[in-house]
């Protein structure tokens, strides 16, 4: 490991991109300290540390959220927005056609359709979160002037993002919108871990050092779930064209176990928060009917029992919806055809996608209980050890490992490159 980091560090081009992403990153720190005045914030803190599910969206933003900051967002609606557009590829074959077979200037105009989405979706959040301030007595004298400010300068916070994360994107260090979240998280620990010291005493001990082993444990089960593979083997058939053979090679399909990676967390966790926060803008509302179901949804989702079961069946939806997504058998074996390829004792083409199909379907089941598994992993972790693990529960740990993950894969396949060049 030190020799590869001497190797990076050597390397003056892959340096000068580590230090751009991390330049990056510290001006996306510093935005997220910068306030939008027209908050008590006193109030505010207090509110965000009442509220779970909010607390928990702030932690994904770096605390934007709870100092009411330009980037109180964070890469939320992107994220909002990504989702729809995955949607709508289930839906309309001509998006999907453009996603998955147009080759890059079809993502690239799909990526473009994401980021047009984005902006109505953050003024919608962004609006929405100022209404339920205001219903809370937290956001009190401003006019609609001042509404239309905060909403505007909120908005260009999730823009400014989203473009720090492309220019990220664009180094090939990681990617640019996961390793935002990931240092919105990381910013956290260290207030995590002062309020844990601040507040320990004799008797917490073993919940504490029983939350540090469980914590060590889903690290290495996250690792291993996500370098788990199942290897198909696959042969070529031998062609001869003139004096040259060409094929008659064997080789493997990797088929990960956790195809979709930390997606479906990310997914799931935007739509779990969703009826509970729009509940909260009608609780106060004239209107008793609609008054009491407001209150009985945001009571029903305050709920942990209901609230980790509905996000595990989320999640598990998710994992297997994302998957479809980005590996499509069918399209797998009509490649695997046309170059001469087949699966020793599977016929080619639709038999052979049918298989895949089946194989996958099976081991994505074991990646999406265990998905669904770390991300009710907090309210585990809080009954076993009565301590509150969700500032580092089982949604940040697969984030955070994640990222690292992918981050250190991509710094590896630019060595690789590199060594491939001096050849």
């Amino acid at each position: 490991m030190f020799k590869k980091l001497i190797r990076v560090f050597k390397d003056r081009e892959l340096r000068n991109k580590i230090f751009f992403v991390a330049a990056l990153l510290v001006v996306f720190r510093i935005a997220a300290h910068i306030p939008i005045p027209i908050v008590d914030a006193d109030r505010l803190s207090d509110f965000f540390h009442s509220n779970q599910l909010l607390g928990m969206l702030s932690m994904f933003t770096g605390g934007g959220m709870e100092k009411f900051s330009l980037v109180l967002l964070g890469v939320g609606p992107y994220i909002t927005a990504s989702i729809i557009m995955q949607l709508l590829t289930m839906i309309f074959p001509q998006i999907k056609e453009m996603y998955q077979e147009s080759g890059e200037q079809g993502r690239q105009k799909f990526n473009q359709f994401t980021r047009m989405a984005t902006i109505p979706l953050a003024i919608l959040q962004s609006f929405a979160m100022i209404t339920l301030l205001r219903n809370q007595g937290i956001i009190t004298s401003v006019d609609s002037f001042d509404i239309a400010v905060a909403i505007s300068l909120i908005t260009a916070g999730t823009i400014f993002l989203m473009w720090l994360g492309e220019l990220i994107s664009e180094k090939k260090i990681g990617n640019g919108i996961s390793l935002i979240i990931f240092a919105g998280i990381v910013a956290g620990l260290p207030m995590a871990a002062q309020q844990t010291i601040s507040t320990m005493t004799s008797d917490k001990m073993p919940s504490i050092i029983g939350l540090l082993i469980m914590s060590l444990i889903v690290v290495l089960a996250v690792v291993a779930i996500a370098e788990a593979q199942r290897n198909i083997p696959v042969s070529y058939a031998r062609r001869v064209r003139g004096s040259k053979t060409h094929g008659g090679v064997s080789t493997f399909l990797p088929l990960k176990v956790n195809s979709a990676g930390m997606i479906p967390l990310i997914f799931a966790m935007s739509i779990m928060l969703f009826p509970g926060i729009v509940a909260s803008f009608f609780v106060q509302n004239p209107n008793e009917t609609i008054a009491g179901v407001a209150t009985f949804v945001n009571n029903l989702f305050q709920d942990q029992l209901f609230y980790g079961v509905l996000y595990f069946l989320t999640v598990f939806f998710f994992t297997y919806f994302y998957t479809s997504i980005v590996f499509d058998p069918k399209n797998v074996a009509e490649n695997l055809q046309k170059h001469g390829g087949f699966v020793p004792g599977i016929r080619p083409g639709g038999n052979t996608a049918e298989f895949l199909g089946r194989v996958l379907n099976r081991i994505t089941f074991l990646g999406a209980v265990f998905l669904g598994l770390i991300a009710v992993l907090p309210f585990i972790g809080q009954a076993m050890t009565n301590v509150t693990t969700m500032a580092v529960g089982g949604a940040a740990v697969l984030i955070v490992v994640g990222v690292v993950l992918d981050t250190i894969r991509q710094i590896d396949s630019q060595l690789t490159m590199r060594d491939y060049d001096e050849l």
